[in-house]
């Protein structure tokens, strides 16, 4: 007797439901033919690390007969639901992981010589929970909304200001090595740009790497961080260069940059991967520093990238970063090392103003 014929659809629907009900009887730990809020937080976890809270509303959600537990059609249609299943949600959530490394779980030995994983009740939350976009990250938007509104306006107003910083927003905010008593340059040149080049590189990575920064660790803090790579990039460029001018956002950059190698330091058990993604980091940041230093002193080539801006704010960025950005597990360790980054960034910041004042002479060349 031949077999049945079976046709595609009903292959896809039964297969389908194989991968369905496997995933369901996996979860459902005591076969009670439910996954229970337990079961759910495990099913979260293991895929996820997703938290206690997320965990209660998933079951809130597709607990449509209100028992407090899911049976296997709720569990159908919650992995149908389009809530679960967003696509632009799923991929931020991967990039975000990417750029801010999600906490990775810690396994200890428990007293019977079997190993358990150990959880952490942190003061601000799970790491993962840090994630939200309520209130929204509008700092570094607000920022590059700025910055581009100012580049627009010298751009339509005076043909080739942009080129040559000669706008009316660049006349008022670029640092002016001969306008050193207007104190606001030191911050606002960050506003000015030169070229299209120039701002977009900045605005683009601002934004891919501040917000989610952001989205961790709270606006002010990551607005504190951009601010103080801003200042220390020019009031380092002042008594390295003093006879060179100084436009754009690249000292807070940096210093968003750095930030990201600080909350890596101060939260690296805590981390996945920790050790490629500083890598990277500090790969672009000699990089280009470097290159900056040897085209301006070995090759001679006239670079108007200012680099002691640059390395100022990464600096700043990383010693601002550790002592303001959070740490989730601290240790004894990070607690010195929190002390020493602030007394460092102080005696820093310090020295310069203070050279910036007395250094009257070295202003003068």
């Amino acid at each position: 007797m031949a077999e049945e014929e079976v046709r595609p659809s009903e292959k896809v629907k039964k297969a389908t439901h194989q991968y369905f009900e496997s995933i369901f009887e996996k979860y459902d730990r005591d076969n009670s033919g439910y996954i229970e809020l337990r079961e759910l937080q495990d099913m979260v976890k293991d895929n996820s690390d997703v938290s206690k809270r997320l965990a209660r509303k998933i079951l809130q959600i597709s607990d449509t007969n209100r028992d407090g537990k899911i049976n296997y059609p709720e569990f159908v249609d919650m992995l149908r639901n389009e809530k679960f299943k967003s696509v632009f949600g799923h991929y931020m959530n991967l990039y975000i992981r990417f750029i801010v490394p999600r906490r990775r779980r810690q396994r200890v030995l428990t007293t019977d010589g079997l190993q358990a994983v150990q959880t952490f009740d942190e003061e601000d939350g799970s790491y993962e929970d840090q994630y939200a976009c309520c209130p929204p990250p509008i700092a570094m938007f607000l920022i590059s909304i700025i910055e581009f509104a100012c580049f627009l306006i010298d751009e339509v107003n005076q043909t080739d200001s942009t080129k040559t910083g000669t706008g009316v927003t660049a006349r008022i905010f670029i640092y002016d090595p001969h306008r050193r008593v207007e104190f606001w340059r030191y911050l606002t040149y960050m506003f000015v740009h030169i070229g299209y080049m120039h701002l977009v590189v900045n605005l683009g990575v601002q934004l891919l790497l501040g917000v989610p920064l952001e989205m961790v660790h709270k606006w002010w803090r990551i607005m504190l961080v951009y601010f103080a790579g801003v200042t220390a990039g020019s009031l380092a460029t002042s008594i390295t260069d003093p006879t060179s001018y100084l436009a754009g956002a690249s000292g807070g950059v940096y210093a968003i940059m750095t930030a990201h190698i600080a909350t890596i330091i101060m939260n690296w058990r805590e981390m996945s991967f920790p050790g490629v993604i500083l890598f990277m980091f500090l790969l672009v940041i000699v990089t280009d520093v470097s290159t900056s230093i040897y085209n301006r002193y070995c090759l001679d080539i006239h670079d108007r990238v200012g680099y002691a801006a640059h390395f100022a704010g990464a600096i700043a960025g990383l010693l601002v970063g550790i002592w303001i950005l959070k740490n989730f597990v601290p240790s004894r360790k990070e607690t010195y090392l929190w002390w020493f980054a602030l007394v460092v960034y102080l005696l820093l910041v310090g020295t310069m103003i203070l050279l910036n004042i007395v250094m009257t002479d070295h202003f003068l060349k």
